[in-house]
């Protein structure tokens, strides 16, 4: 017969959880952007969870990042996965619902072909941005665990720095 844990025991397991998450969130590198720097190229990778903007070559700043909620590589519209592959920032949106957003210039050719195989459209809303406001104030914590539908979210104040320091054209390389 399974035993049943206590409401307490199980408050208790989830405070645990929680503050093993806050450590390892916390030793993680963020650095933000400076003030006033212009970002070059954006890199991603996916399986750290971690955005980094540089200028002129030089790492600027480094961000912990959240998700699609489906692991791999977008293969189709819907599939809530983040594209692997290059792209450019070719869209700012002030009016986003998620706060501020970059658009990431997904699909490429490459993503239309391996749609096309599938019989789907590959979709077209993968951007980089921030949270809905009514979110914003759980801050880092949006970044625990990956919610997007594909795109690449950080916390709203991340965004307001990313925002002004990301000019369209701007190079966008998503790896594993």
């Amino acid at each position: 017969m399974p035993r049943r844990l206590s409401r307490g025991a199980v408050l208790a397991t989830l405070m645990g959880l929680s503050a093993v998450a806050i450590l390892a969130w916390r030793a993680r590198p963020q650095q933000a952007l400076p003030p006033g720097v212009v970002v070059d190229r954006i890199v991603i990778v996916k399986h750290r969870h971690e955005m980094t903007m540089y200028s002129h070559g030089i790492a600027v700043g480094r961000y912990r990042v959240s998700l699609g909620r489906s692991s791999g590589a977008k293969r189709y519209q819907g599939d809530h996965r983040t594209p692997l592959g290059d792209y450019i920032i070719d869209a700012k949106n002030a009016h986003s619902r998620f706060h501020l957003s970059l658009h990431v210039s997904y699909p490429n050719a490459i993503d239309r072909a391996r749609a096309a195989r599938k019989g789907r459209p590959p979709g077209n809303n993968i951007m980089i941005h921030g949270v809905e406001p009514r979110f914003a104030w759980l801050g880092p914590i949006t970044t625990w665990v990956d919610w997007t539908d594909g795109c690449i979210a950080v916390t709203n104040t991340q965004m307001d720095r990313i925002w002004r320091a990301v000019p369209l054209r701007t190079p966008v390389q998503i790896e594993r």
